[in-house]
């Protein structure tokens, strides 16, 4: 068995262990949980045999040695990549917790990527590496900033919770917040979706985000398309803003404390942080010296690292210095994880700069 094949394995596990935990949060049966984790276990143990397998292949087609075959040089391994990192993040808490209804929060990250990955037609091919790439800098740059993300979208999850379950009026900033954050997420998730099953293509992402993302309704070529698109994206986000509590009403019948919402989103930014500074910025800085003469270049995804990174200092300096905690700080970990996906994807497929190589 290969890895391709190991790597579809442990899409389905974490496609399914998703359903389990969200039918767990919502029945509450000790089985369900029990088995959400085991499957989720299962498919993380496959997805580490096939980067073990995959670096490996990696290695023997390069012959560039250990280091520097990492499977880390194009969105599908990163990604793959990302998926793992989160997966044991999560666990962790699992375990350190004993509370598995986090998960229907963090798997469905997951879910979403691997879903990314197999409907835009994400290249799952061993490509050889750019001049730029050949580098013992690549594993710990790389690696390091994937731990990072890994550990903002748990504090994203649990941020979002938090929001959740201590907003008490629909008029709130803090409920209007997270019920936009949210539809707007489900909204774009329902289009692309129409767009896929619209035109049935699979191109690589920058292509499918540049001709075909939307087309089919916001940016459709009819007038009447597009104002009906906006209605029902109106309507979706009414829907959520009005039914909103009820989601609150789920995650406290599972004994979420606030507290415990509050410390994990902490805990996350303040390993993610460091990790992120050293790996991303620090390392990537000396390595792009050594790659293009230059520490610094102001390339879209360097700037966009510096905004992330911006915003969760931001965090941590309200939090340790102002002593904010609760609603003000848990919108800040949410918007610095949109900052993440937008330095991680949105430069990739939507602008140019020296780091193109990442939408292969």
């Amino acid at each position: 068995m290969d890895s391709s094949a190991l790597f579809g394995i442990s899409t389905m596990a974490y496609i399914l262990a998703m359903i389990m935990y969200i039918t767990y949060l919502a029945f509450r049966k000790e089985q369900i949980g029990i088995t959400a984790t085991a499957i989720t276990i299962a498919g993380l143990a496959a997805q580490t045999l096939a980067i073990i397998l995959r670096w490996k292949e990696f290695a023997d087609l390069s012959g560039m040695g250990f280091l520097r075959s990492a499977p880390l040089t194009n969105l599908y391994e990163s990604m793959v990549f990302f998926v793992w990192c989160l997966i044991i993040g999560y666990l962790l808490i699992e375990f350190r917790f004993k509370n598995r209804s986090f998960g229907a929060f963090v798997t469905p990250i997951a879910g979403v990527a691997l879903a990314f990955i197999d409907l835009t037609g994400v290249s799952k091919e061993i490509q050889p590496l750019v001049p730029a790439l050949k580098s013992n800098w690549l594993l710990a740059h790389v690696t390091m900033s994937f731990v990072a993300y890994a550990a903002f979208s748990i504090s994203f999850s649990t941020g979002l919770m938090y929001l959740i379950v201590t907003t008490e009026k629909r008029r709130e900033p803090s409920y209007i917040f997270w019920t936009l954050t949210f539809g707007i997420f489900m909204i774009v998730m329902i289009a692309m979706a129409i767009d896929l099953f619209s035109f049935k293509v699979a191109v690589k992402p920058d292509i499918f985000v540049k001709s075909y993302l939307f087309k089919t309704t916001f940016l459709n070529s009819s007038p009447a398309v597009k104002l009906l698109s906006w209605i029902a994206s109106c309507v979706i986000l009414f829907v959520v803003w009005q039914f909103g509590s009820l989601l609150k009403k789920v995650i406290q019948k599972v004994n979420i404390d606030a507290g415990m919402l509050d410390e994990i989103t902490y805990k996350s930014i303040a390993v993610g942080f460091p990790i992120f500074t050293l790996g991303g910025l620090i390392f990537g800085a000396i390595w792009a010296d050594q790659a293009w003469g230059v520490y610094w270049s102001w390339d879209p995804k360097e700037t966009w690292s510096l905004i992330t990174w911006f915003i969760y200092a931001f965090y941590l300096h309200g939090r340790m210095i102002r002593g904010w905690r609760g609603k003000k700080v848990a919108m800040v970990a949410v918007i610095g994880f949109m900052a993440v996906i937008f330095t991680y994807l949105g430069v990739n497929l939507l602008l140019s700069g020296l780091h193109a190589y990442g939408s292969q």
